[in-house]
């Protein structure tokens, strides 16, 4: 039987099952811990009988400057899902819904508008568990992984950025139907703000050059099955 539980910061010790798919970014320490301080009810993992941890979803709530409130890219307040991966061996058995369900409680408690992830354009199981679980492609960021910057043989690959609106959203303003029409530019989902902090991040994912480390300059979405 699976228990689902807030993170702790020992838990990290224990993300080496749910790390080994290709798909799912391991991150620094004081990048997880980050998250626990500032986000610790968008930080959810699930534990098996034997205490290991076989899945985890990792988010938190950001949005625009209201510099930006009339830019057609502006975001209004939102919970973003980082990160969010089961171990294989745990797949397919509803983890990755309640850890998402949870997560989006959470969203509702922030009266977030809705819920955005990132997943990359080939991560095709990954897009069709996410609309089966309410979300819709918004608009496709062009060249957002920028892998030619680690491996110059590797071409950069379009993200889908993918929304399920919250309660807030009543008239569903906040998504659209043809998303996948919608191409934008990496550049033009840039300038977040950061809801525990007053620094704004620049956000370039194509050089994963600026003024946010790499670990944050690129959400990874981890397959779920």
């Amino acid at each position: 039987m699976a228990t689902f539980r807030r993170f702790r910061p020992d838990d990290v010790n224990k993300f080496s099952k749910c790390n080994l798919d290709p798909f799912t970014e391991t991150y620094e320490l004081n990048f997880y811990l980050q998250y626990h301080a500032k986000w610790p009810s968008l930080f959810q993992v699930c534990e098996d009988m034997d205490g290991n941890i076989v899945g985890y979803i990792m988010g938190k709530v950001e949005s625009s400057p209201d510099a930006y409130k009339f830019s057609e890219h502006y975001l209004p307040w939102h919970a973003h899902i980082t990160a969010l991966t089961v171990a294989p061996e745990a797949r397919r058995s509803g983890i990755a819904k309640i850890l998402t369900d949870q997560l989006e409680v959470a969203a509702d408690a922030e009266n977030a508008w809705f819920v955005d992830l990132f997943v990359r354009s080939s991560n095709h199981k990954a897009i069709a568990l996410y609309k089966n679980l309410g979300y819709s492609v918004f608009r496709v960021v062009k060249d957002y992984y920028g892998d030619h910057a680690t491996d110059p043989s590797r071409a950069s690959e379009d993200a889908f950025d993918m929304r399920k609106p919250m309660k807030r959203d009543k008239d569903r303003q906040h998504i659209r139907d043809d998303g996948e029409t919608h191409m934008v530019d990496p550049e033009d989902v840039c300038l977040k703000l950061n809801s525990k902090s007053s620094s704004i991040y620049f956000i370039n994912a194509s050089t994963h050059k600026g003024t946010l480390r790499a670990e944050e300059e690129r959400y990874h979405i981890g397959t779920l099955f």
